[in-house]
């Protein structure tokens, strides 16, 4: 019988187990370094930093003075028959008639002063025109009740002033005319209203000293210059504050253009715009609010005078007037009132081209001229009479409250 080598079969057996022992060994490794998803939930990491840009420190100064408007007016549905229903007879008249106000406009403020027990606050006309009852929520969520103390529609601008012992922080205005094209501009408020309070959005000053031409709340057209920024601004946003690098004050937000009509450079009707809103510059809301402040209004100088676009009458009207064909834009004086500066120094038919050397195409180029002095100031007034060329110097003795009717 042959022997059995039992050495060879030994180291053989040997071999293999530790093939096994390796094999088992390194899968071991292999899942501890790659552990399944099965078997360990996924966690944040444990890293922390401070995100902090100069846009989030601007932010920080300047939010807890931003706040909600809030505009009350009379329901459109009638309540009385609810109150006849829930309380019965009588009774639905004991109730408050704040009970029949509805919530028919929201938009933003910001907190500029805290004087004593009361707290002032910048915002749009149009954000608190024709309300029964404003109240305005702070950057907390408390709300409290408001007191209108003046609004001027031609600036559409209104101050209006609440308790302080809720008031934490005030804004600072920067001054406007330092403001250069690029720099950075920074929107808050409240866009559709207190669901989104406190939101911001950044962007650049796009231009400065845009002449923006809108009807007011009375149905006039006015130009209003303002910062054109390409800051998202939307319905809510209007009264807030746009506001430089620094956490300051550098306009109110006003309006923005979200579409075109036909024009001459080739925009057709209803062209949708992106990024094209408009604040108010902080030096013009200063001289404004001070104003409403003290008097409860905006005392601006008045000409005495009706007038109407020139563009606006027929050619054989303009032939009339005996102008130089050259003059096809301006002004033209339908009459002056006793009284009143322009008497003595303008004459029906007189055509208006330019104030303080600014050209003036049509009333609202008037308006925005004229408004920009205050009373007591003297102005230059360039007008055709016929066929000469004319200027005179007429002081802004009396304001628009001696006017007997809305013309200037």
């Amino acid at each position: 019988m042959k022997k059995i080598n039992l050495s060879y079969w030994g180291k053989l057996v040997l071999l293999i187990i530790a093939g096994f022992a390796g094999g088992a060994l390194a899968t071991v490794i292999i899942n501890q370094a790659n552990p399944s998803t099965t078997n360990q939930a996924v966690t944040t990491s444990k890293v922390s930093y401070k995100n902090k840009t100069n846009t989030t420190e601007a932010v920080k100064t300047v939010q807890n003075a931003v706040v909600s408007v809030i505009n009350y007016q009379e329901s459109s549905s009638n309540l009385s028959d609810f109150y006849s229903q829930m309380f019965g007879g009588n009774n639905s008249q004991s109730q408050s008639s704040d009970d029949e106000l509805s919530v028919n406009s929201e938009g933003s403020g910001v907190i500029y002063k805290k004087d004593g027990k009361y707290a002032y606050l910048v915002t749009n006309n149009h954000v608190i025109s024709g309300a029964k009852r404003i109240e305005i929520q702070l950057a907390d969520g408390t709300k409290v009740v408001g007191e209108l103390v003046g609004a001027d529609t031609y600036s559409d601008l209104a101050v209006v002033k609440i308790s302080s012992d809720k008031v934490t922080s005030v804004a600072e205005f920067a001054d406007s005319s330092k403001l250069s094209v690029g720099e950075t501009a920074i929107a808050i408020g409240s866009p559709l209203g207190t669901e989104y309070a406190n939101s911001v959005t950044e962007g650049i000053v796009s231009s400065l000293s845009r002449t923006v031409t809108m009807t007011n709340d009375s149905g006039e057209t006015i130009s209003t210059n303002a910062i054109q920024t390409d800051a998202a601004i939307n319905p809510g946003n209007s009264g807030g504050p746009l506001i430089n690098i620094e956490g300051q004050i550098i306009g109110i937000n006003s309006s923005k253009i979200s579409s075109t009509s036909t024009s001459a450079s080739g925009t057709s009707s209803g062209d949708s715009v992106e990024g094209m809103g408009f604040a108010i510059p902080s030096n013009d809301v200063v001289k404004i609010i001070n104003q409403l402040e003290k008097n409860g209004q905006v005392e601006r100088p008045a000409l005495g005078i009706s007038m109407a676009n020139l563009s606006e009458l027929s050619t054989n009207a303009i032939s009339q007037l005996n102008i130089p064909p050259s003059v096809t834009s301006g002004i033209i004086v339908a009459s002056t009132y006793s009284n009143m500066p322009a008497e003595g120094k303008l004459k029906k038919y007189d055509v208006i081209t330019e104030i303080d050397g600014k050209e003036v195409s049509s009333t609202s180029d008037l308006q925005s001229i004229l408004y920009g002095h205050s009373v007591g100031d003297s102005i230059k007034v360039t007008f055709y009479r016929g066929t000469d060329k004319k200027t005179v110097t007429i002081e802004l003795t009396k304001t628009t409250q001696d006017l007997p009717s809305s013309n200037n």
